[in-house]
């Protein structure tokens, strides 16, 4: 029990810190709002605002990207589930050493079993490719939006604020 209330106190933190500043889905895509930029330091300066500015946002979009490839990738998703589920089963329900037949079965036997089988298969699932697949999905993504999203007017008085 003590666990779920931890895991809820780390959620609710996650939430009032990295997604407080998750902007309304009718700010992210107003399309009024869209043009394209006239220099690269106009760019520039789009991406530095937009980026912090919708980052919450940018968060719920590479959260859901990486659940869309694990989903596509189902021998990643066996793999860590077989070797996130393997270590927490062998925690919980062998902290001591067993006997079966004449041999004693101890943590470490057990760790290297599931290394053994679950490397590999890991290592078949290609984590990597997903992992390249991931950022440069997310980056194509985030930076055109925020590149193409021209700032608001708040940002002039962000950057009064920041003068004064």
């Amino acid at each position: 029990m003590e666990m779920f209330f931890r895991a809820q106190d780390t959620l609710r933190s996650f939430r009032e810190t990295k997604l407080s500043g998750f902007r309304p889905i009718t700010e992210f895509f107003d399309i009024h709002r869209i043009s394209r930029p006239a220099d690269a330091n106009q760019a520039f300066s789009r991406i530095t605002h937009n980026t912090r500015y919708f980052s919450g946002n940018y968060m719920i979009i590479i959260s859901a990207l990486a659940v869309y490839a694990l989903l596509t990738n189902t021998t990643l998703l066996i793999a860590l589930v077989f070797l996130i589920g393997g270590f927490i089963a062998i925690n919980r329900f062998a902290p001591d050493p067993f006997q079966v037949g004449d041999r004693t079965i101890t943590q470490k036997h057990l760790y290297t079993g599931l290394f053994v089988i679950g490397i590999p298969l890991l290592f078949f699932a290609s984590p990597f490719g997903t992992l390249f697949w991931l950022v440069g999905a997310s980056a194509l993504v985030i930076l055109t939006h925020a590149c193409l999203n021209e700032p608001g007017v708040e940002s002039e008085y962000a950057q009064v604020d920041e003068v004064a």
